[in-house]
């Protein structure tokens, strides 16, 4: 992983999910972000939303007191 966690613990959703798909536009193809959310819709809603948006979920574990969600930006196969 070559970015900082993005800690969106105490975020809401949508926010959440925002913010997320912000880091993950600046960042490039093939890499991972890892991203912290909360127990409950965040860590209901958000994967999910990555997934329709095109992403690949890469894990996502319980940490305790909050969710790391690994997530990869996917390869520009289009982009011809």
């Amino acid at each position: 992983m070559s970015t900082a966690p993005l800690d969106l613990r105490g975020t809401p959703c949508p926010i959440n999910f925002v913010r997320t798909k912000l880091q993950l536009d600046r960042m490039a193809d093939g890499e991972q972000l890892e991203v912290w959310l909360d127990a409950g819709e965040p860590v209901e809603q958000v994967p999910d939303s990555l997934r329709m948006e095109g992403y690949t979920i890469e894990a996502l574990t319980d940490q305790g007191d909050f969710f790391a969600l690994r997530v990869r930006k996917p390869l520009a196969t289009d982009a011809q």
